[in-house]
């Protein structure tokens, strides 16, 4: 798949600006409800199946497929990130309406991750074709790790990037509205936000060295699989606000998602050395895991409606007051203007 380094730029570009136009809709913070999440969730949807269709149209039906495929893997792994962003905003007692704000610098942080795991394991495939072996003893291990554990979930309390972050990071106690970091009494202090943001990133990073040798197992191309990848998480804040208090009826997802990552370790390890298995019966393999998963689990708790995730006992985090908004001090300081203020006065006695 020969693509040009324009269509790299174009890609980038197009990605770019659908990022800015996400940051401009939602420049004030406000509670997204169902409605607009879900406008928003089919938006990302349809560019994300447009693109793939674009793929197809011009360079055949084999890498359209191999895209396709990739995209479903990724936004299916995402419903898992969906769900541990919502036990992280709940722990935390982040407010409803500034949720949106650390998804989107969550997922632009994301994109840059990303990005550099598939070109390292694009370079790691091109020199070193043993790795695609690591790569499928890998998934296979993960998918059986996760239909072991498919019960437990992520305590933020004991996570060890929120307790370094605790440690070496000066923060308050209180959310300052959108604001990540504030100047109070001279000091440059975080807020509460940038330490959910943090953990927000590193869980992704967590999910991503499942999700990235998963994608390299259908496809090869480093362009599909970065495509399919910014594609699948460009729709991921939409998402979130539109399952996060829905996640409990997914009950067998999780058995799904193992066995999808199972698949397609084995399909890695028999494209190796035995026989390559065609994208067309890897997809409708993926396909056909997924839909019975959310089918027996929406059958399965039929009749439940929207719950959201029981929040704690006492918030570990309050709101600031007015009068400490109005307290705060400017973010930078801005020194040469203070200097030429200071010569000045000087000058002046």
């Amino acid at each position: 798949m020969d693509v040009p380094l324009w269509g790299w730029l174009a890609v980038l570009g197009v990605i770019l600006a659908m990022l800015a136009v996400d940051l401009f809709a939602h420049r004030r913070a406000h509670v997204i409800g169902v409605r607009e999440a879900a406008a928003w969730s089919a938006l990302w949807v349809v560019c994300g199946v447009s693109f793939g269709a674009l793929v197809w149209a011009l360079y055949g039906a084999e890498f359209g497929q191999q895209y396709y495929a990739g995209y479903l893997i990724e936004k299916s792994l995402s419903v898992d990130n969906v769900f541990v962003w919502a036990i992280i905003f709940t722990f935390f007692a982040v407010p409803r309406e500034l949720q949106h704000r650390v998804l989107f610098f969550g997922v632009l942080g994301a994109l840059v991750l990303r990005g550099a795991f598939i070109a390292a394991g694009a370079a790691l495939i091109a020199s070193f074709s043993w790795v695609l072996y690591v790569f499928a003893a890998f998934l296979l291990y993960t998918g059986y790790r996760m239909l072991r554990q498919r019960e437990e979930h992520l305590d933020p309390e004991s996570s060890r990037a929120l307790r370094l972050f605790r440690r070496w990071v000066p923060m308050t106690d209180a959310y300052h509205g959108q604001r990540f970091l504030v100047r109070r009494g001279g000091v440059l202090l975080a807020t509460p936000l940038l330490a959910v943001l943090v953990l927000v990133e590193v869980t992704d990073v967590v999910f991503a060295v499942d999700s990235i040798p998963a994608i390299f197992a259908v496809t090869s191309e480093p362009f599909l699989v970065f495509t399919a990848n910014a594609f699948a998480i460009l729709g991921l804040r939409a998402m979130y606000f539109l399952l996060a208090d829905l996640i409990h009826r997914f009950v067998y997802l999780k058995v799904g998602l193992a066995l999808v990552l199972m698949w397609v370790g084995v399909k890695m390890l028999l494209q190796v050395d035995v026989v390559h298995v065609p994208t067309t019966i890897s997809l409708a393999v993926i396909v056909t895991i997924l839909t019975a998963a959310v089918v027996a689990s929406l059958r399965a708790t039929r009749g439940q409606g929207r719950q959201a995730l029981s929040a704690p006992a006492a918030a570990p985090f309050r709101t600031a007051t007015d009068a400490e908004l109005a307290a705060l001090q400017p973010l930078w300081r801005r020194t040469g203007a203070s200097r030429v203020t200071s010569s000045s006065s000087s000058a002046d006695r």
